[in-house]
């Protein structure tokens, strides 16, 4: 596949300008009140307004009035990363990052600006990239004020307080502790050892204990480099504000003028990085590492030039949609049909402004690691077809045409997601092209195309292999790699047959009108006792598009581990068995998935009205009547296995909440439950399955979008009387919360990793209205304490959380800490302590003090929905937990701001001593046997009221 890409489609095929006249692809909104200013060119689409504002210090803003937004949000984008760090002080940009959140001069509470965001609704961030750092937040609307004044003194008098170096210091050093396994970072720790060493992307970015050492006697002290590096880069001129936010565009602009004026302008540029990325005498170059996973992987990588340089052309992007299709005749077809694959990307990787590399990465079978050397080839074979027969208008045309739709119809996403995008787009490309850079195709041009395909040559190659396998005969710095040069194998060994370019495109949607209707919320349109259908005609998007959802309900879908791996072996093979046929229609903006669950296996559908009834059809007939092939069947399996013999590997955060949800919900079964259920599953038994599984079957139906109800209604009996559902709802469990026992001991994680954590679960008493809105007030005034005492002051972890958090519609609170090295007891008690405190504040917090957070519950709960699949996705969970009950939320959102400081006087006691689940690990424990554990819990009452 092509990567990256919006959903099913290359995020970077752009709007084709010379194709389309500019009327019909892209308007310009007008900048008020500055006509001549210049303006993004933004989608039919998208209604809102905006303004570029330039201050007199330099810094440039853009300003989004969204009167729809149910937040305000902001993001600063500074031109300058981890890449700019001094060659003594690895780290020091993403230190310094860490720092700004620990008080200004103006508000010099380290908690002042998180804080403030907490008891509005927010919530905040930032990041450091190689050649940018973000800074973002998002908060109630009526909060802005206060927050982009507490924000904005970041970059006007941050304390970079002495006493606070060491212990930001410890986080940052936790968070390297918490990343040392990610595999990305692993390869690219073993990339970097075959990269031009004089890069600064070779160097350790993330920083450390060791790195942020205090400095020897006679140097200046680790604070004094830390102001160095902020003043040497962090000025106005540098800076990237947007604000996306429903306040008019007069107002946001007062306000951004106010608060950010006072940013100091250093007369900064973006730095160049001027050492090259690869160097031509070390080309080729291979090498082998070893996966702490099981995973196998084959990545090629070619120096290019920065893609960025070429945005209105998108040359990589054309290579890259070519080389990662995955339809009939491709690469990934080829080495499927081999046994050597189940999944290939393309793109481009590594950006510095100047050169980049184009990466090829290839998913391999256990098979497959057996003929490295033949894969090389078919993927050379694959270029070469490229080179003879690829370079063609009309496939420049069809990549434009399709990426003209996905810009005419772009669903704008929540205002920090926006505010994010646009001030990182905005450090990028012109403000003209913000938003349109990444759709933007000017015309083919077949010369350009060229030079970038002239740089994927086998003597231009850089290849990496990853595997458990591998020994290594060396060990990178920092992550620990075990790895080994290798031959670059540019011999000549045979390709793979059957390689061809695909054919035109015959997915492409042409009917694009919108359709009037609009539901306030949706409609039963059938109700039997074997199916139900609900439809939501809805236009609000502006889009011909349609969301399905299909619930395929077995009885006995989760009854035992093995029918639940069955369950999921039969929606894989349904999904992998089409992959080839259905991949045009994904990259024409249809998509399909199968995915199994507690009640059964729901097929999924998105995209265009237009030709969506031929695919559902299309999916049901290979459902129904589709031969299952022995390979098929082993490359799922194998899929399946590995994702759950890697399940271990996972961060430990979120294997601490799958034990929770795997003791608390039933039923749900663990991966090593699942791992050992399909050793004796051929063609021939998943073929059985099958046919037991459509023999007894429950169907629940759902359509949102752009469709008359007649023709949904339609669609929906066709579907019904080719799947013949014969139960009726009674006839399928339900998934069900249990009650945390009392004397339910601590949880320990089935884990490989080597982390301490702690996560200490408070569950509700029932499952009412009440107990959720209760628990979510509470939830939202645990956040800022909890993270303030145990991480920024007491720095016991980077994972350091607490809030609401409910399994199904059983609420409850989760306090979790992930320590690189102090142990589970001395974090319980810390908790402990946090815990007391807390009740102290509890005994005295008034209603005043509350409201706040009452309200941002509320709006939280009653947060729009951003894109069409957001808001289908939420209305189905209503349905499966609620039965259509779709006004729940807005009962809920009342109840929490009916809570009152009393009501969680009176429920704390019971909720921090009673029903208490512990999960804990130290390294060397064994895991629990939760399986044994939940037979012996009840399922919670439901409550009342």
């Amino acid at each position: 596949m092509p990567r990256p890409r919006l959903p099913r489609l290359v995020l970077s095929l752009t709007l084709a300008a010379g194709l389309l006249p500019a009327a019909a692809s892209a308007t310009a909104v007008a900048a008020e009140p500055a006509a001549t200013a210049p303006v993004p060119h933004v989608s039919p689409a998208d209604d809102r307004a905006y303004r570029l504002a330039t201050l007199d210090n330099g810094l440039t803003a853009l300003l989004v009035s969204d009167p729809e937004a149910d937040k305000a949000a902001a993001s600063l984008n500074v031109e300058v990363g981890s890449l700019h760090n001094p060659e003594d002080l690895a780290g020091l940009a993403h230190y310094l990052e860490h720092m700004l959140f620990l008080g200004t001069e103006a508000y010099p509470e380290a908690d002042a600006y998180q804080g403030y965001l907490s008891r509005h609704g927010g919530q905040h961030n930032a990041y450091t990239a190689p050649r940018d750092t973000n800074y973002f937040f998002s908060v109630e609307p009526d909060a802005l004020d206060g927050a982009l004044d507490r924000f904005s003194h970041f970059f006007i008098d941050p304390l970079f307080n002495a006493e606070r170096l060491a212990s930001e210091r410890q986080v940052v050093h936790s968070e390297y502790m918490a990343r040392k396994r990610d595999a990305g970072r692993r390869q690219d720790a073993v990339l970097d050892r075959l990269l031009n060493p004089d890069h600064p992307a070779t160097r350790f970015s993330v920083g450390s204990n060791a790195t942020l050492a205090d400095r020897p006697p006679g140097e200046p002290d680790l604070r004094r480099r830390v102001v160095e590096f902020y003043e040497r880069h962090y000025g106005a001129g540098v800076m990237r504000l947007a604000v996306v936010a429903p306040q008019p565009l007069d107002e946001l602009e007062a306000l951004v003028r106010e608060d950010f004026a006072e940013v100091p302008d250093r007369g900064l540029s973006r730095p160049a990085i001027e050492p090259p990325l690869v160097t031509p005498e070390r080309l080729p170059a291979a090498a082998e590492w070893r996966a702490l996973r099981d995973s196998r992987r084959l990545s090629f990588f070619f120096p290019i030039p920065d893609p960025t340089s070429a945005y209105r052309l998108k040359p990589a992007s054309y290579l890259a949609n070519l080389l990662g299709h995955e339809g009939e005749g491709s690469l990934l077809h080829a080495l499927r049909e081999a046994g050597w694959a189940d999944g290939l990307s393309a793109g481009t990787t590594h950006g510095d402004g100047r050169q980049a590399l184009f990466s090829v990465e290839i998913s391999l079978t256990p098979e497959g690691a057996e003929h490295l050397e033949r894969i090389q080839a078919s993927l050379f074979a694959a270029i070469e077809l490229i080179r003879r027969e690829g370079m063609a208008a009309w496939r420049y045309d069809e990549q434009a045409r399709l990426a003209d739709q996905a810009f005419r119809f772009r669903e704008h996403g929540p205002a920090l997601q926006e505010a994010m995008r646009l001030a990182t787009q905005l450090s990028h490309y012109p403000v003209e092209d913000v938003n349109y850079a990444p759709y933007r195709m000017d015309g083919f041009d077949a010369e350009r195309i060229g030079t970038w395909l002239d740089a994927l040559r086998p003597s231009r190659m850089l290849r990496l292999y990853s595997g458990p396998e591998v020994e290594g005969e060396r060990t990178t710095p920092w992550f620990d790699v075990p790895w080994s040069p290798a031959a670059p194998g540019v011999g000549d060994a045979e390709p793979l047959a059957g390689l061809a370019l695909p054919a035109p495109n015959p997915y492409i949607a042409e009917d694009l009108a919108l359709r009037e209707g609009q539901d306030e919320a949706p409609v039963r349109r059938i109700d039997g006792p074997a199916f139900d259908f609900w439809q939501m005609r809805d236009a609000s998007f502006g889009a011909p598009r349609v969301e399905w959802r299909f619930s395929l309900q077995h009885p006995a879908a989760s009854r035992d581990a093995r029918d639940a791996a069955l369950a999921r072996l039969l929606a894989g093979w349904l999904q992998d068995s089409l992959n080839e046929a259905l991949y045009p229609a994904r990259l024409a903006g249809h998509d399909f998935e199968a995915y199994a669950h507690a009640r059964g296996i729901t097929l999924s559908f998105s995209g265009w009205r237009d030709g969506q009834a031929l695919l559902v059809e299309r999916v049901l007939k290979r459902l129904r009547q589709g031969t299952i092939e022995a390979a098929d069947v082993e490359r799922v399996r194998q899929r399946l296995r590995r994702e759950w013999r890697n399940a271990p590997q996972d961060a430990l955060y979120r294997q601490a909440g799958r034990t929770l949800a795997e003791t608390l919900i039933r039923p749900q079964w663990p991966p090593e439950a699942l791992l050992g259920a399909l050793e004796d599953v051929d063609a021939a038994g998943l073929a059985r399955y099958r046919e037991a599984f459509l023999d007894a079957l429950h169907l629940e139906a759902m359509a949102v979008g752009n469709q008359d109800a007649t023709s949904a209604t339609r669609l929906a009996r066709r579907v019904a009387e080719t799947l013949s559902p014969n139960l009726e709802a009674a006839a399928i469990p339900d998934l069900t919360p249990l009650q945390a026992a009392a004397d339910l001991p601590p949880l320990t994680p089935d884990t490989a990793r080597d982390e301490f954590l702690v996560m200490r679960y408070l569950q509700g008493a029932d499952r009412s209205l009440a107990s959720q809105a209760r628990l979510a007030v509470l939830g939202r005034l645990l956040e800022t304490p909890f993270y303030q005492r145990l991480r920024t002051e007491q720095q016991l972890g980077y994972v350091v959380n607490a809030g609401y958090r409910p399994l199904l519609d059983a609420p409850g609170i989760a306090l979790l800490v992930q320590s690189p090295g102090t142990d589970s007891a001395t974090l319980q008690g810390h908790i402990d302590a946090f815990l007391d405190t807390f009740d102290e504040r509890l005994a005295s917090l008034s209603e005043e003090e509350l409201a706040p957070y009452r309200q941002a519950v509320h709006d939280d709960l009653l947060r729009r929905d951003t894109s069409l699949a957001q808001r289908t996705n939420r209305l189905w969970q209503r349905l499966a937990l609620d039965g259509g009950d779709f006004d729940r939320r807005r009962r809920l959102a009342e109840r929490a701001l009916a809570v009152t400081p009393a009501a969680l006087r009176a429920l704390w006691p019971g909720l921090r001593d009673e029903a208490v689940v512990q999960i804990t690990h130290d390294p060397g424990d064994a895991a629990s046997d939760v399986m044994a554990l939940k037979a012996t819990l009840p399922p919670l009452p439901d409550g009342e009221g």
